[in-house]
């Protein structure tokens, strides 16, 4: 059987950027732009950008650190740069930052950072095995360790959270409770 060689692709090759009007639709009571439409932008753009790099279809399977940095209003342009960080066998980590211009002054402010975590599926939705990544300047090496370090640190972190999950439903420890804004009601109550 003839083994297929490997592909690898450069980060520029899927770097996106998408510009968006924040219309009077988008905001919440405050008069500000719903943070549900920027992140419903940043899923499209990773969207974008990771199926791009992979050349096929990839889905969302989470979203870490959504940073709102500064409010966005209605009437600015909010432009959104997304680029592939880090690959994996069949996953990609997306970087995505926005920014938001004032059209009125031309002040451009960072707004928000994330990092999506995509993976690349085939026609039966099936994980598939995405290109490498070529590493071009020492900004994207320094993107992809990051990013690889972030990966594990968050692979670890669920780990643990786990465990002391089921040790904590294992024993039924209320000690958890104190000290917290709650108390019990209902059938947990004391007489």
């Amino acid at each position: 059987m003839e083994s297929k060689e490997r592909i690898y692709k450069p980060v520029s090759f899927s770097k996106t950027i998408m510009t968006e009007l924040m219309l009077p639709t988008y905001a919440n009571f405050g008069g500000k732009v719903h943070g549900g439409t920027i992140l419903s932008l940043m899923d499209r753009i990773a969207y974008v950008c990771s199926s791009k790099h992979a050349g096929t279809y990839c889905v969302t399977v989470s979203v870490d650190t959504v940073d709102f940095i500064s409010p966005v209003e209605v009437g600015n342009l909010v432009s959104l740069h997304a680029s592939v960080n880090y690959v994996g066998k069949s996953s990609l980590i997306i970087g995505i930052k926005a920014v938001s211009e004032d059209l009125k002054d031309y002040k451009v402010r960072h707004t928000n950072r994330s990092y999506f975590t995509m993976v690349a599926v085939d026609e039966a939705l099936n994980p598939t095995q995405v290109p490498g990544l070529v590493l071009e300047n020492s900004e994207e090496v320094r993107r992809f360790i990051k990013a690889k370090i972030r990966k594990e640190f968050k692979r670890q972190k669920r780990e643990e959270l786990e465990s002391v999950i089921a040790e904590i439903e294992a024993s039924n420890d209320m000690t958890h409770l104190e000290g917290e804004n709650c108390r019990l009601g209902g059938e947990l109550s004391q007489p």
